[in-house]
């Protein structure tokens, strides 16, 4: 794990997109997919997933890579851990899965670095809070935001069905509408950590 409070970000300009097959949703809707982690509750318990901040730069300004399903949807490159599996080495697995190539000569150094948000599920719901609520003492999920840093060339394959995109902070900001609760307040949890703008 990369502990630092200095984030080298590197123009997007440096980095290739390529893409591969579709990653197919496994629910086509909020409420299938609600149900699923019900199921999945039952079996195995408090859902656990993990998700990547990836940072890149344009015009001097930190820009944050999302992937985006379908015209409105977006989402952070990550997903669930399997049960007892490592925070860190299931996040790489799964940015390998989301956005490495199929060779494995090609997939990027995931640099995980430290963990910046935690946000609860208390319910089969769709909202969530960056705290566990006092009445509740067996939340549904976890969701844990971690800072990966980017080497200064990195080659992603992106699957057919999303694009990816890099979403400036100042878009992020406080826009709970376009973004969601998670994803908007990023902007707050990466103010202490001072960007380095690598130009190449």
């Amino acid at each position: 794990m990369v502990m630092s409070s200095v984030v080298n970000t590197y123009p997007l300009s440096s980095y290739t997109f390529g893409t591969k097959e579709p990653k197919m949703e496994k629910d086509t809707s909020v409420a299938d997919r609600l149900a699923r982690m019900k199921v999945n509750y039952m079996k195995e318990g408090m859902r656990t997933s993990v998700e990547a901040i990836l940072l890149v730069q344009e015009h001097n300004h930190p820009h944050i890579l999302l992937l985006q399903i379908g015209n409105t949807f977006c989402k952070l490159p990550g997903g669930r851990l399997k049960p007892g599996e490592n925070e860190i080495e299931g996040l790489k697995r799964k940015l390998s899965s989301k956005l490495g190539a199929n060779s494995p000569g090609l997939q990027p150094n995931w640099q995980v670095g430290e963990c910046v948000a935690v946000w609860w599920r208390p319910n089969f719901e769709t909202v969530m809070y960056p705290y566990c609520p006092p009445h509740i003492t067996k939340p549904k999920e976890c969701k844990k935001l971690f800072i990966v840093h980017l080497s200064e060339r990195e080659y992603f394959a992106v699957p057919k069905n999303l694009k990816l995109l890099a979403v400036p902070l100042f878009e992020l900001y406080d826009n709970v509408q376009r973004y969601g609760p998670v994803i908007s307040t990023i902007p707050q949890q990466l103010s202490r950590f001072q960007f380095n703008m690598i130009h190449s």
